[in-house]
């Protein structure tokens, strides 16, 4: 009877150690931006540097401003930049349905009018906010003077997904589910804190939990992590410890063949400067559909960042800061 009755407080006690630290974490890690209600939901909006040209960037399928931590501060030197947190990201306010990317561009959209952002942009988008960033532009072609792609979704791979595929989003969709539930009983808090002091045993474990037998998730989120300047470690970890972000991109990662398949009924970009940027471990076929993306554009330009994986704004930020540059000096 003791065992039971201690294994019916655990979960208590880590419910109890999750609502602490989240409400420490709003204390100590407060939005460094603006927070806007756009359609009844909360962003975050964070600006920098000054001028006439406004650059956008707008982060993968499940990063957040933070991500921008090492390219923002650098283009804000020549630029007038924003990045913001997409719904369930970050710090904006939690998402309760599928998100598909023309939501997210309304959004962006209500959100860039409501802040007062000069047009044109130039848009900047990183993996699924490549597609994001190229849904905007043929949407509304009047309000983009340029588009950075930064190792962009491959739109022809998930409008008509293989089934292994769909197999992987099914799992990463799993994944991002059972991660939510555990960030509830604040095991995902703990997890991150013991990966941050340098111990893995426990976060090794619950990522092979989550992910069908990946026990190197961990490893590679803090990679990833790592390569930002320290002070935004705690932020992130902050962020991944709330079950809401795990949420926020499930509710993208769900709709995201609905979202490359809506890509192809928009038409062509507009003829504005496009800078391509391909990691060195993309696919012949992602670089292929980018080669004909550029076919149609006068000022069109693809780069391939020999030295970076999918996370070129953290291995190669000069990359991207450069190709910014290069945009402004067109305009």
């Amino acid at each position: 009877m003791i065992v039971v009755g201690l294994l019916c407080l655990l979960p208590l006690a880590g419910l109890i150690y999750q609502l602490l630290g989240h409400r420490a974490d709003a204390r100590n890690y407060p939005p460094p931006g603006r927070m806007m209600e756009i359609a009844g939901t909360r962003f975050h909006l964070l600006e920098k540097g000054a001028g006439d040209a406004s650059v956008i960037f707008e982060a993968g399928i499940g990063a957040s401003s933070v991500g921008w931590g090492l390219v923002q501060p650098r283009v804000a030197e020549f630029a007038h930049t924003y990045s913001y947190d997409r719904a369930g990201l970050g710090w904006s306010g939690p998402v309760e349905r599928a998100r598909t990317v023309h939501q997210s561009m309304t959004d962006l959209r209500g959100l860039l009018t409501a802040a007062g952002v000069r047009k044109p942009y130039i848009l900047v988008g990183h993996s699924y906010g490549g597609l994001l960033v190229r849904a905007y532009a043929t949407a509304h072609p009047t309000e983009v003077a340029g588009l950075v792609l930064v190792d962009p979704v491959a739109v022809e791979e998930w409008a008509q997904p293989s089934a292994e595929s769909l197999r992987r989003l099914r799992r990463a969709i799993r994944l991002t589910r059972r991660g939510a539930w555990l960030a509830h009983i604040g095991l995902v808090r703990l997890a991150l804190m013991r990966l941050f002091s340098g111990n893995s045993r426990l976060p090794r474990a619950l990522a092979k939990l989550t992910s069908s037998g990946d026990a190197n998730v961990a490893s590679r989120l803090v990679a990833e992590v790592g390569k930002l300047p320290s002070e935004f470690w705690p932020v992130v970890k902050a962020h991944w410890s709330n079950p809401k972000c795990f949420s926020g991109m499930a509710a993208h990662l769900e709709q995201l063949p609905a979202s490359a398949l809506s890509l192809t009924g928009l038409g062509p970009l507009p003829d504005v400067p496009v800078c391509v940027i391909s990691a060195a471990t993309s696919t012949a076929t992602e670089r292929g559909e980018r080669e004909a993306l550029l076919r149609n554009i006068s000022l069109g330009e693809h780069i391939v960042a020999e030295r970076a994986g999918h996370w070129i704004q953290l291995d190669e930020p000069e990359l991207v800061i450069d190709a910014c540059r290069r945009m402004l000096a067109r305009g």
